[in-house]
């Protein structure tokens, strides 16, 4: 029996291998190469999407760097009309400052040239009062003097007198 198992075996073995052979055969004639074919072109467009992905990082950083560059601009263009608007901002209010001083000048001076005349006319006034009131005065004494005539014909000789002189 167990030469018979060793027989069966070795045919079993045989019948295997030529089975393994033929099929290994039939495989690389039928199927290796479509299977290889597949393989390579399935390996090249793997290649071809890594080279693709690398050149578009290159692109994606040469973009990051041109954002850059273009927000590097942007915020000097932004800083550059702020500044610009800060200067004319202080010019605007230098330009009302010296506008607010010369205003409060002229109304400085105004005010001064105004008071002026009044304190004149008040002068004016005062001195028409005391000039009025000195003839009032004068009169009422000359009035009290003359009564007398012969106090006025004295006070006119007198007066006659200074006339001539002068």
């Amino acid at each position: 029996m167990d030469k018979l198992i060793n027989d069966f075996s070795f045919g079993l073995f045989f019948w295997q291998m030529l089975v393994f052979i033929v099929l290994i055969f039939l495989l690389k004639k039928y199927a290796w190469k479509p299977i290889l074919n597949a393989v390579n072109e399935r390996e090249e467009s793997i290649e071809n999407a890594l080279k693709s992905a690398q050149r578009a990082r290159e692109e994606l950083k040469g973009l990051e760097a041109d954002n850059e560059k273009v927000l590097k601009e942007a915020r000097a263009e932004r800083d550059r009309i702020v500044k610009e608007a800060r200067e004319m901002k202080e010019a605007m209010v230098a330009e009302a400052k010296e506008q607010a001083t010369n205003e409060a000048a002229k109304l400085v001076g105004a005010a001064k040239a105004q008071i002026e005349n009044e304190k004149n006319a008040a002068v004016i006034e005062l001195k028409n009062q005391v000039a009025q009131l000195s003839v009032d005065m004068a009169e009422s004494i000359l009035r009290r003097e003359l009564a007398d005539s012969d106090a006025q014909k004295t006070l006119v000789n007198d007066m006659i007198k200074e006339v001539k002189i002068n």
